[in-house]
């Protein structure tokens, strides 16, 4: 099997409308959440995380009108990788795209289906198809960058964007790409959505200070914050890179994908735990190896302990832990290639981003969890864990270039 490396990142998110803006600002520790004043009186949530820098700004406005908000933000950050990478030569057939999504062109549905009770069939958008299919996002990076080699789209809630890097890491293990553009997009904020997840009763209710709505392990806890967003990576087989003299990121060693069979939203750790110890076994490594986890820790009272169960019960106590959901919200089907990503830069950097809001620790999370200020330290590997509704558990294990 190939060996896989990371040549470029790329992102926009509620912190920044780049990958080196989020960055930083992940290790400030801002927060990017705010209360929401065009909603409706009636919305019990009014709390969300939305981008930082709109996507208009970055496309043309003909392309841009064709194109679901999730599309553009897909195709913004797809650019700043490609950019980020060099913009590698490679033959059109060995380059594929694999981008996952939640929920895809959710807000071009609800926009057109009030098009159509308002002003009638013939007022529908022509885009409207285009627009709203979840293999949109993956179908515009690839016409734009003239990929042949695949234009995949996984579709596992919020476990899309990490399942995307997986496939892409398989298709150059198999031999099936040299070069893989791999990432997440969402955009969903809506007040239907926005009140189906409040019905549900998994988001925050903390109007009196948005900033410290999302506080992932905290005992003070009360729900996630919907957030919208994309992030992407261009993977590539080691040595097509080593040929063109690129200089990567870091490696993405292995992955692990399981499924719990349990519950259609709740989760139990054992399957996540399992999905750890696959990663491993794919990169090579073994428990102890690990130096820090991205944690998925969306700030739920209930997933939280969960997770931090199934990372004690896969590698032990000792790595440092994190949760940036903190900062940039619940990015959905674009929050585990983000949270990736991250994973990925505290190894290069050597510096762990702290998780905000963590004022008490829950006693039932028995790990080192980064709070206050970010960790400095000679990190060699990280996993970074996504998991979604439906019982879909993502981990991705990383190690130092």
């Amino acid at each position: 099997m190939h060996d896989v490396v990371v040549t470029g990142i790329g992102a926009t998110t509620p912190l920044g409308g780049d990958m080196p803006t989020t960055w930083t600002a992940m290790l400030a520790g801002e927060s990017g959440v705010r209360a929401l004043d065009d909603l409706p009186d009636d919305l019990p949530v009014r709390l969300a995380a939305p981008l930082r820098v709109e996507p208009g700004t970055a496309l043309d406005r003909v392309t841009a009108r064709r194109m679901d908000r999730c599309e553009q933000i897909a195709m913004v950050s797809a650019r700043e990788a490609w950019a980020d990478a060099g913009r590698p030569e490679v033959e059109p057939e060995r380059l594929a795209v694999v981008i996952g999504t939640g929920v895809g062109g959710v807000l071009t549905m609800l926009e057109q289906d009030d098009v159509l009770e308002r002003s009638g069939p013939r007022r529908v958008s022509p885009h409207a198809v285009t627009m709203l299919m979840p293999n949109g996002p993956a179908a515009w990076v690839s016409l734009d960058l003239g990929a042949r080699g695949g234009a995949r789209t996984p579709v596992s809630a919020c476990a899309s964007g990490a399942e995307a890097i997986a496939m892409g890491l398989d298709l150059i293990r198999l031999g099936r790409a040299d070069v893989v553009v791999a990432g997440g997009a969402e955009a969903c904020l809506h007040p239907l959505p926005l009140a189906a997840f409040a019905q549900a009763r998994t988001l925050s209710r903390r109007h009196d200070d948005p900033a410290a709505a999302s506080r992932p392990f905290d005992v003070g806890r009360d729900g996630l914050v919907l957030g919208e967003g994309a992030a992407v990576l261009v993977l590539e087989r080691a040595d097509f890179a080593r040929a063109r003299s690129a200089r990567p990121h870091g490696v993405l060693a292995g992955a692990g994908l399981t499924s719990n069979a349990y519950d259609i939203v709740a989760s139990e750790p054992t399957d996540q735990a399992r999905a750890m110890r696959l990663a491993l076994e794919s990169a090579g490594l073994e428990p102890q190896d690990v130096d820090h986890v991205h944690a998925h820790a969306t700030s739920t009272p209930h997933g939280d302990p969960i997770e931090a169960e199934a990372i004690a019960d896969a590698v032990g106590a000792r790595p440092v832990v994190t949760a940036t959901k903190s900062m940039t919200g619940h990015l959905l089907g674009a929050s585990g290639a983000l949270g990736a990503i991250s994973a990925l830069l505290a190894l290069r950097d050597g510096i762990v981003p702290a998780t905000r809001n963590l004022d008490e620790l829950d006693p039932r999370v028995r790990l080192d969890v980064v709070r206050g200020e970010g960790r400095r330290g000679d990190w060699k590997a990280a996993l970074a864990n996504s998991f979604g509704f439906g019982g879909h558990n993502v981990c991705l294990a990383f190690t130092r270039a």
